[in-house]
């Protein structure tokens, strides 16, 4: 029994490991994307609706250009109510789930592997983006706290488990 349990802990220690050593490789998530296609300054903006903080970036584009996966990972759900309308979490490297809201489209499956640079659906305005210009609403969301990130603003302690994909998305266009 004790075998048994130590090499369960051992087993899940090498894949929580495995998770932070895969490389992230971003990219992109939507197709003829460039760094003008977002406003740089909206990632943590407040007052923002319901949910009183921005805590992701929205990628606009034309409805139904092609949305692609950042990263590879697996689909943890697929969902098409709700605020975000149709909308996907993909589980990645470094365990971050990536969330992509608002699509017209969504081919994605919950359970389906998918590589980076997959098309998964199309950009649209669903949810609580009916009636302005199509998007991505693009979040980061780590499943393990950024300490340094916490601060006093509104809602602040969740910084720590939002990371700003805006200046992530910058560094990849900065190295093209």
């Amino acid at each position: 029994m004790i075998k048994w349990l130590v090499g369960l802990i051992a087993g899940a220690g090498l894949v929580v490991a495995g998770g932070f050593l895969w490389p992230q490789n971003l990219m992109m998530p939507v197709r003829g994307g460039d760094a003008n296609d977002w406003n740089h300054k909206t990632f943590w903006y407040e007052p923002w609706g319901k949910s009183g903080v921005h805590k992701g970036i929205d990628i606009f584009a034309r409805q139904g250009t092609p949305l692609l996966a950042a990263t590879s990972g697996i689909v943890l759900y697929v969902n098409t109510t709700g605020r975000g309308g149709n909308s996907f979490g993909i589980l990645g490297p470094k365990w971050r789930v990536h969330y992509y809201a608002h699509l017209k489209t969504v081919t994605a499956k919950a359970g389906q592997l998918v590589r980076r640079g997959q098309q998964l659906g199309s950009v649209g305005n669903t949810g609580n983006a009916k009636n302005r210009p199509p998007h991505l609403h693009y979040a980061i969301i780590s499943l393990f706290p950024h300490r340094d990130l916490k601060d006093d603003s509104t809602q602040g302690w969740k910084k720590q488990y939002y990371l700003d994909p805006g200046k992530m998305l910058l560094e990849v266009l900065r190295k093209k």
